[in-house]
């Protein structure tokens, strides 16, 4: 056999052989829907009480590190705990993203409570970002009270791709932003503000992509393959960074933490970022008076009250908070944008046409419930 023909029929056999073994291994990425909610507890505990726990645990968080643990005191009375085994040091380390992120986990509380026929008292225990202790909670059952669609709960998803150009029109922006337009303001891709913040989120992305303890602590984070997804039901998987098909089967099965620290990775993720801020209809800015706890936990609850209500209307949401993550983007984003108070979230947006299924992954309750 000469070596045309030697090269034709090899290059056919390790065609054939990737493509069987793509047929016969894991083809799809695991998503939400494939993991069945365990609601077994070691905690003696009432239905109504795991709903709205479960529910809870559905808020966002940086990398979805889901950095919160309930302490289970008695029927209807918890403590919502900051898990520092959770934390996020390399991007975040004033634990600034992880109050944000339980004052979300608040607000999913208090609307799963008041479907439920409860309302909520809360008690804020926490002085500084770094207490164990953030919020006593305690349920009361109530016969006024007005009842929250639990599904905007359970369908909120981020969106990464695919977002349409067209500017938020002044209905749909005034649904979002009823009753808080005090902290929270739109930058339409019409305007210098939306231009600044696309330029200098394309800036703070490099520079994290190139500081290696942020990247080493994104490789952590990423779950590659269906096992580690099962095994840990959090983090950055595949469906949830939209790596689907085929390019998919080649991130499950062949990378590894090591393939985040390469030069390839992280310049393809720095494209990543170019092309997506290159579609949206704009930013919502959401900031709060301070960075006191009690703000910061109000920033959480003021952005998910938005977003419960974004796919209504269609409209996707992208929290890219790498300019405040870099002191470099950091110092200079208040002036340029004209914002007096504190910036807590910026958010890229924009309408989307098809409204896929939430895909990120959540712990079972009996892993957050404490004694």
């Amino acid at each position: 056999m000469d070596r045309r023909n030697f090269i034709k029929y090899t290059t056919a056999t390790i065609v054939i052989a990737g493509t069987t073994y793509y047929l016969t291994s894991d083809t799809s990425n695991f998503e939400r829907a494939d993991l069945e909610t365990d609601l077994k507890t070691k905690i003696p505990m009432q239905s109504d009480e795991k709903e709205i726990l479960i529910l809870a645990s559905l808020a966002p968080s940086g990398h979805n590190t889901q950095p919160w643990f309930v302490k289970y005191h008695e029927p209807f009375h918890w403590t919502v705990c900051n898990d520092r085994t959770r934390w996020l040091d390399g991007v975040d380390p004033t634990q600034r993203e992880t109050i944000l992120s339980i004052g979300a986990f608040l607000q999913n509380l208090e609307y799963a409570a008041n479907n439920l026929g409860y309302s909520c008292a809360f008690d804020i225990l926490a002085s500084s970002n770094e207490d164990e202790e953030i919020v006593t909670v305690k349920l009361f059952r109530s016969l006024f009270i007005q009842k929250f669609d639990i599904k905007k709960i359970q369908d909120r998803r981020t969106l990464r791709s695919n977002y349409l150009n067209d500017i938020i029109n002044k209905k749909d922006l005034d649904y979002l932003l009823e009753n808080e337009t005090d902290f929270i303001t739109y930058f339409p891709n019409t305007s210098k503000g939306h231009l600044y913040l696309n330029q200098q989120t394309i800036e703070a992305n490099r520079i994290q992509s190139y500081r290696d303890a942020a990247q080493n602590e994104l490789a952590d984070w990423i779950r590659f393959s269906n096992e580690d997804v099962e095994k840990y039901r959090d983090g950055l998987t595949p469906a949830s960074m939209e790596i689907e098909g085929f390019s998919g089967w080649i991130v499950r099965n062949f990378y590894d933490k090591q393939n985040v620290m390469k030069q390839d990775f992280r310049e393809k993720s720095i494209a990543k970022v170019v092309e997506q801020v290159s579609q949206s209809a704009g930013w919502l800015v959401i900031s709060s008076p301070d960075h006191s706890v009690l703000s910061l936990l109000e920033a959480g609850r003021r952005l998910q009250r938005v977003w419960l209500k974004a796919r209504d209307r269609k409209i996707a949401i992208h929290p890219m908070t790498q300019i405040l993550e870099e002191e470099k983007t950091r110092l200079a984003v208040n002036y340029a944008i004209g914002i007096k108070e504190s910036i807590q979230f910026l958010l890229r947006v924009g309408y989307i046409e098809n409204y896929p299924d939430p895909v990120t992954l959540r712990r079972p309750i009996n892993w957050f419930i404490r004694n």
